[in-house]
Parts: structure tokens; sequence; C-alpha cells
């Protein structure tokens, strides 16, 4: 919960703005300043204070702990002109508290964080639990001191500026060390433990053979990533109530497919209560990996449960990043937040040009030239494969005539994939021509250099026939002068010859323009691969200059 104080009029109008916009994660603090500070640091996870910064700091002294407890604070000016990074900027999650009110409230987000001002990502904000020096191995990357990575599994992590040997160290493990002197250890996620549990097993008991287990062959518990276990057991009180404690979720199969896992230890018991011939080791397998710790039984007399340990490879991540049209307003907050998280980023050249100074430091560039799809897609996903996290960049958004189909038809289930939407093309030229896309539309690409002309002709008569709203994407090149002019026919063979036709070229960019011509007054020979065509349905009017596209399928009142 966030909690919101103001004192004054202005800072209230602000605030309500806020709570407005983020309905359910808010908190609304009336009365003394003072008392409202105070209630809502005892009660919430983060504080965005429209006070004097000054005022905020006095409030704050007495009830700061330390870092890792403390909630995020974010001040904001009376004029709503900062958003300020008070408290807790890595741990409280002050800094993107600080850039989420900025985008609600129009604010400039200020951020002192020193790995946040060089573009860094902070060792405690990535999402993993976190050990040693962070501080001073922070200030060696900071410095530009060499600083090595010891990964004893591999795990995707965003880019850091790291050697292979350093008087510094960050170790990803998932092994129980205590770290070294100059050491920052990073747990990822990797451990999985398979539990089976006779009906009543106590949570002591589980909970006492699950930590043992993982202590005993030298492994944190700050890894662990879940308990698994058959369907059957999903509501098993020691089992639910032993993952509570532990902080993971529990993962449930159904027993004929942990029937089909091959294990060390079957057993004839669970086969005749729950359906399989193991439950722990199988749960713990069909997560995926290796079997570190094979099935060991509970201290009671009987014993009541079994566990196994899985380590689980590191999987790699793509994300498939919608540009947008280019403008980089339109670049939505997600887009940016996967491009900074990337460690390796592929893309076309002139797209990777239009978002380079968002990259972090370090993030390795893997760019190509037109008419090399295929390859940047086999390469993202290489890059995945390999444990890194990855963005493979397009424009528009990265299902429509970009890079997610190719990707995702060369990617498997070893790594995981993320689509992240973007404005199309077909958007942002209609928004700039009025509402031409009111009613049902589609767009067709005119290049035949992947799909035969006969299939793109086929495609343009039945739009025409259907009388739907056309968007052209690359309509002309130097090279293909005639397929336009084609398509422009079989369209004009089912509408008015003064059928609204909309051309926009480079939409959202600083040397966009536009024009609403007709369907007998469009020249072919003005269009070129950056614009995009967009042709009305026989309910397409121009009003005022703009393509109107009415929502009904015919108009209720002619214009005047």
């Amino acid at each position: 919960m966030i909690g919101l104080i103001s004192a004054t009029a202005a800072g209230a109008a602000a605030r309500d703005r806020l709570a407005a916009a983020w309905p359910g994660r808010t908190r609304v603090y009336d009365g003394p300043v003072g008392d409202a500070v105070r209630t809502a640091f005892a009660e919430c996870e983060q504080l965005v204070c429209f006070l004097a910064t000054g005022a905020v700091v006095r409030l704050l002294a007495p009830l700061l702990a330390d870092k890792v407890s403390d909630p995020g604070v974010v001040c904001v000016d009376e004029g709503g002109r900062f958003a300020v990074s008070l408290v807790g900027g890595h741990a409280g999650g002050a800094n993107e508290l600080a850039r989420a009110v900025g985008e609600v409230l129009g604010a400039t987000p200020v951020v002192t964080t020193a790995t946040d001002a060089v573009g860094l990502p902070g060792l405690d904000t990535l999402g993993l639990p976190v050990e040693g020096d962070v501080a001073g191995v922070s200030r060696a990357l900071l410095d530009g001191e060499p600083v090595a990575l010891a990964a004893e599994v591999d795990w995707p992590l965003p880019p850091l500026p790291l050697a292979a040997e350093g008087a510094y160290t960050i170790r990803v493990t998932d092994r129980a060390v205590v770290p070294a002197e100059r050491e920052v250890v990073l747990r990822p996620p990797t451990l999985v433990v398979g539990v089976g549990a006779s009906r009543g097993a106590p949570v002591a008991e589980v909970l006492e053979l699950v930590e043992g287990a993982l202590r005993d062959a030298g492994l944190s518990s700050a890894s662990l990533a879940a308990l698994a276990t058959v369907d059957a057991k999903a509501g098993e009180p020691g089992i639910v109530a032993a993952a509570e404690r532990l902080g993971v979720p529990v993962v449930t199969y159904p027993a004929e497919e942990l029937a089909r896992v091959e294990v060390p230890n079957p057993s004839d018991a669970p086969l005749a209560a729950v359906g399989t011939p193991s439950v722990a080791e199988a749960a713990a397998l069909a997560a995926g990996g290796e079997l570190l710790v094979p099935k060991r039984k509970s201290a009671g007399t009987p014993a009541t449960a079994t566990c196994a340990v899985v380590r689980r490879p590191g999987r790699g991540r793509l994300a498939v990043v919608g540009l947008g049209p280019g403008a980089r307003d339109l670049l939505t907050p997600r887009a940016k937040a996967e491009l900074r998280r990337a460690s390796v980023l592929v893309g076309l050249d002139q797209y990777v040009d239009q978002i380079r100074d968002l990259l972090r430091p370090g993030t390795l560039v893997l760019e190509s030239g037109l008419g090399a799809e295929e390859e940047r897609a086999r390469t993202a996903v290489a890059e995945a494969r390999k444990g890194r996290a990855v963005a493979l960049i397009g424009s528009g958004d990265a299902g429509v005539y970009a890079m997610a189909s190719p990707a995702l038809a060369e990617a498997s289930d070893d790594i995981d994939v993320i689509g992240v939407p973007g404005v199309t093309a077909a958007l942002a030229a209609g928004a700039i021509l009025g509402a031409p896309l009111g009613h049902d539309h589609v767009s067709i690409s005119l290049s035949d250099l992947h799909t035969p002309w006969e299939v793109i002709e086929r495609r343009v008569r039945a739009a025409a026939e259907a009388d739907l709203v056309v968007t052209f994407y690359n309509p002309r090149s130097r090279g293909r002068d005639w397929q336009l002019p084609k398509a422009l026919a079989i369209l004009a063979g089912h509408r008015e010859a003064t059928t609204p036709v909309g051309v926009v070229r480079n939409a959202s960019r600083p040397d966009e323009s536009s024009r609403v011509t007709t369907l007998a007054g469009l020249d072919p020979a003005t269009v070129d691969m950056m614009t995009v065509v967009t042709v009305g349905n026989t309910a397409t009017r121009e009003i005022a200059g703009r393509m109107v596209t009415p929502r009904g399928y015919r108009w209720q009142e002619e214009p005047r």
C-alpha cells in the first residue's frame, strides 16, 4: 500500500490525482501531518508526501531504522514539478515510485542514487536475495574497478560492467555460502523441493524435513523457488503451511504425469494412495533439472513426509519489444523497462539508433540491416538459450509485420518469451487522420518479398468485397511500383471514386506529413515505404479535413 499525505489544497489536488490513477494501491492519510506521516510509515510499504523536503526529513528522521526495512518515500513539491526519491531508493522502491509518480503527474523524477545516475542496475534491485558487501561492490562498479562474476548457476542478469578477474566479486549461487570480503552473493530461485505427505502430516515435520534437506546438501533456502507435489495433496495443510512459512508457492502435477517421470526410488505406497509410484522425486523432477537430493523421509515415527531437491537451470528470457511508430512518447513504459533489463539487444540498425540512449552501459548490441529478419530472430533465441536476458526489437507492435512471428517460430519451450505490445503504424496514422478505423478494418502488406502477389491480391479483393477499411503497409518502393495502383484499382471496383483515402508518412516522427485525398485523386508516385495508406469503406466520410468511419453500418444523419 502507498500512503498519501498532503498539507495544502494544492498538495491535496495532486494527491487526489494520484489516488484516482492508482485505485486500490493508495490510502489517503488526513489529519495533522506529523500524525499522518507516523501512521503511514508504520502501515505502508511506500509513502508519497506532498510536502517540502525539509519538513519530510524532520518528520521521518526519528522513524528511520535501516534501508532494508524502511518504506520508500517520495516527496512531491506543491507545484507538482518534481518527484524526489528521498528514502529507500532501492530496497524501498522509491526510485521507481518517483518515476511512476512523474508519469502520472507530469513531474520530473529526481533520483540521486549513484548507480541510477550512471545507468547501472542496483545490486539490490535485481529481484534476487542479496548478501555481502553491496556498498563496496557497487562503489567498485561505479569507480570502474574490475569486478568479477562467479556464476555457479546460470541466471539472466541485466548488463553489468564485469571483468574476468578482479578484487571484487559478484557470486551467483544457490549454495549456503558466507560472502567473502569484497563479495556480493546473489541467490537466484533455482531450487524446487518435491514433497509427499500423509494426510494430516504436521507442518513442523514437513518444514523440518525441507529445511534439513537443504541444509545437509549445503543449499540456501533463499534460493527455494517452490514446493512441488501431486494434485491430490494441493490442499494438504502441512504442505500449504510449510510453503507459506518458506514464502514460496505450491506447484502441483496430476498423478498420471508424475507416474511417467523416471525416478531412482519408486515406491508402492504412493502408487496405492495417489496413483503414482513417486511423489517427492517425481514432482521435483517434473520442474526440470538435476536431482541434488534423492528422496528422504521425515524424522517422525512413523515418518509422515518425504522430500527431494532439484536444481532447475536458469532459463533465458526473450522479450519481443514493440517500439511504436517512432516518437519517444509513444514508446510504452513497459518497453522502456524491458530495454533496460536486457543484457543483449538484437534489432535492425535504424531501430537500435532510436533507443540506444535508453540502454544500460554494457548492453551487448547485435544489430543488422534490412532483409536479415530471420537471422535476427535466430540470433535472439540463441542468446536467450545461453541464459541471458534478451530484447528483440521491432517498430510498431512486434507482432504486426515485425519480429514476433519469426522469433516465436524459432523459439521452443526452453526459454521464457515475453511480448511487449507497441503502437502500430496503422493506429498512429489513424489518430493523425481522424477516426478512419472506427469500424471493421484490415491491414494488408503490399510487399511480395515474402508473400506471393496472388495471395496478396486475393486478400485485397476479399477486403474490397467485405467493405472493410484497408490500411496498406509497405505500399511502394523503387523496385515495387505497380502493386499499389493494382490494389487501388481493385478497391475502386467496389467503392466510389470519392472514397476518402488517408496518406501518412513517418507517423509521429519529426518529419511527419499527412493528407486526406480520394480514391481517384491519390497519385501512387507520392507514396513510399515510409508511408501508410488508409482507404475508407463506403461509409467513410471526410469531415472538416478528417477521415471518419462511423461506428454503425450507416450514417444516422447525413453531415451538413
